[in-house]
């Protein structure tokens, strides 16, 4: 492939991925994001009106002088990204069009990772069967894009922690090979740090810590715009900070982690274990419910301002801000964003996590970081694993 013909495909990308994330965008607006001459945006955008990805939106408002075209990308164009979310027990599916609206509804899986039973091909087999039921064949889809909990080495598409494969190969390439098309794999913590950037309360913002807050407490960092991994790939591993007072094991193999103290794993089962002591709580009952993990229906019951279920939330809220204020000073970022499936939580989260800011940060840095929940909240896995996708297409 000559450079010319190199570049203009990875301009086209870049044009698809910028539309994706801003939704409306005029040429002016592409030219300064892919930082390239207003004559080489123009050109790739009339081809990929020409190929249907593209469609013109109208005149952007007046601002006093001439009024601009818009562009957005064309929902019905048929191509589609197949997002996977995982955690370490349930593994969600969703296939996006290019406006993002879903195709279907969510698909769901119990999926233990930490399950031998639960290997890479029983992971392909819940995404074909999903494609299937879509009515969708895999020539209309562009890729599929998996955030998974773990060591993951996005770059060489490798997971150290679970989902492994024979020797030889990688789980990226395995998943491609067996579902013959490409697939991108992330750590899930990354994934939320970008959907936030990308989609959430980080757009615009420069440094920026992510706390990721599920069955285990998970961090992606945002510096200077960008994600950041780290010399091997590997940062943002908040939950082993050794901060806690318990002499728990953690599954990491060490003692002392944050997150023995934190997750919403270790939540339930605390709650699990009053209950069962004689606490009165509407836990009593949400736990009869097997459907559903208790660590939902913890959720559920800080939700609905359960005594219980809150005083459990605001000890773990005040370790993670006991380990935000570390980061706090270490960082000095301009704002910290709570995500994750534990978000739900909502304001509730908010009190003890301060508190625990005001008590171990030095004010003059402390007060320059503002916390924020996210509006993405679970969703935020799901939306960036279809980002990942858009990172890496060219869109021949």
């Amino acid at each position: 492939m000559s450079v010319i013909i190199e570049k203009g495909q990875r301009l086209r990308a870049d044009i698809i991925k910028h539309l994706y994330y801003k939704k409306v965008l005029s040429l002016t607006d592409l030219s300064k994001l892919t930082q390239k001459s207003l004559p080489l945006v123009t050109s790739a955008v009339n081809g990929l009106i020409s190929e249907g990805y593209i469609l013109e939106q109208g005149l952007a408002p007046s601002t006093g002088g001439r009024r601009a075209l818009t562009y957005l990308l064309n929902p019905n164009h048929k191509k589609y990204i197949v997002a996977v979310a995982m955690d370490q027990l349930i593994t969600r599916l969703a296939i996006y069009d290019l406006s993002s609206s879903t195709v279907i509804p969510i698909q769901m899986l119990d999926f233990d990772m930490t399950d031998e039973a639960n290997n890479a091909d029983r992971l392909i087999q819940f995404i074909k069967k999903s494609i299937k039921i879509s009515g969708l064949s895999n020539h209309d889809i562009i890729g599929v894009g998996i955030g998974m909990p773990g060591f993951v080495n996005a770059e060489e598409g490798i997971n150290y922690s679970y989902l492994k494969v024979e020797s030889g190969t990688t789980l990226q390439s395995y998943l491609s090979l067996k579902m013959d098309m490409p697939v991108y794999i992330d750590n899930d913590s990354s994934l939320i740090a970008l959907a936030e950037l990308n989609f959430g309360e980080a757009i615009d913002l420069k440094d920026v810590m992510v706390v990721n807050i599920g069955w285990g407490t998970g961090l992606g960092m945002i510096v200077n715009g960008k994600l950041y991994r780290g010399s091997s790939g590997y940062a943002g591993e908040f939950s082993h900070i050794p901060l806690s007072d318990s002499n728990n094991l953690c599954s990491c193999g060490k003692r002392g982690c944050l997150e023995v103290d934190t997750s919403l794993l270790v939540m339930a089962q605390k709650a699990e274990t009053a209950v069962a002591d004689g606490a009165e709580s509407s836990m009593q009952e949400l736990f009869k419910d097997k459907s559903k993990h208790p660590g939902d229906h913890f959720l559920d019951a800080v939700v609905n301002r359960d005594p219980l279920a809150i005083s459990i939330l605001s000890n773990a809220a005040f370790q993670i801000g006991k380990g935000l204020a570390t980061l706090i000073h270490i960082l000095n970022p301009e704002s910290i964003v709570l995500s994750g499936r534990g978000a739900k939580a909502g304001k509730m989260l908010l009190p003890p996590i301060q508190q625990a800011i005001n008590e171990f940060c030095i004010p003059r840095i402390a007060e320059q970081t503002t916390i924020k929940l996210s509006s993405l909240a679970n969703d935020a896995e799901l939306l960036a694993a279809a980002s990942l996708i858009l990172e890496h297409s060219q869109f021949e």
